[in-house]
């Protein structure tokens, strides 16, 4: 999960603009200290022994989530598969859709 918990950096160049909570103070304090409950809120259950790392942004680094490859995508076209991965994917509060969940 990625946090910038000074000044709500954020990869705008790369994702566009932030979602409005990501510069609130409480998603910035509380992604550090729980930051499985914050998962679980955005819908995000992962299993107890997933191991979660949070990385702290800073105006010189920036960090983005590289999320995992859903099962039944194998072969798929780096194109079909970018459909699949959402904002939040890359910045760990989703995961990304499920290839039954977009158009062929």
């Amino acid at each position: 999960m990625v946090v910038c918990t000074l000044c709500s950096c954020y990869p705008w160049d790369v994702l566009g603009l932030p979602p409005v909570w990501y510069k609130s103070a409480a998603y910035r304090s509380r992604a550090v200290s729980d930051p499985r409950g914050v998962l679980a809120d955005f819908g995000v259950v992962l299993p107890e022994d997933a191991q979660i790392r949070v990385w702290d942004s800073t105006a010189e680094a920036r960090f983005i989530v590289v999320p995992p490859r859903p099962a039944g995508t194998e072969g798929w076209p780096e194109e079909r598969l970018a459909r699949l991965v959402t904002r939040d994917c890359m910045i760990g509060t989703g995961l990304p859709q499920r290839p039954e969940e977009i158009s062929p």
